[in-house]
């Protein structure tokens, strides 16, 4: 997945903007680890301060701000932070569609989106085995396509069960 979290406006920004309007640094504080909090705080104190002075000092505090509230995060995730990246990244369908159904509390455009693109792929994948099948019959490689396609249902298939049961975002957050 891109790195949503880095680009100007994805959650981690969103949320360092949020503090900075409203003055509260809490409003940021849920997307740093609790080992990087102190250094968001004096970070925003500095730039609390900072805005105050002029346009141009508010632009490069709050810049200062965003990459470092993002690089705490990103060090909280196990990740490298490598700046921050522009808005209107294409982040692909389910992003936006994950965060619409978070805000609204409805899930079903999420999960009819990633049930379709799984029956969609689970079709094809039986298509192109319904192919193969007639030909392993014939011969050794007719049945090694057959069998490298049979094997490639089952990893992805077991790919996409490991991948229902994964840890949460993070460090440290198990499946419930």
């Amino acid at each position: 997945m891109p790195p949503h979290c880095d680009s100007l406006d994805g959650p981690v920004v969103r949320a360092a903007q949020r503090a900075l309007e409203a003055e509260n640094p809490g409003l940021v504080l849920p997307f740093v680890p609790k080992s990087g909090e102190q250094e968001v705080l004096e970070a925003f104190r500095k730039v609390v301060q900072a805005r105050q002075t002029n346009a141009t000092c508010r632009e490069v505090a709050d810049r200062y701000f965003f990459e470092t509230v993002v690089r705490i995060h990103r060090a909280g995730e196990g990740a490298p932070f490598t700046g921050l990246k522009p808005s209107g990244l294409d982040v692909g369908p389910v992003i936006p569609v994950a965060e619409k159904a978070i805000e609204s509390g409805d899930r079903a455009p999420l999960e009819n989106l990633l049930v379709g693109a799984i029956r969609e792929d689970l079709a094809r994948r039986f298509e192109h085995l319904g192919h193969l099948r007639g030909g392993a019959h014939r011969d050794v490689e007719g049945a090694r396509a057959y069998v490298q396609a049979m094997l490639g249902v089952q990893v992805w298939a077991h790919g996409l069960y490991q991948a229902s049961r994964a840890a949460g975002h993070g460090p440290g957050h198990a499946h419930d």
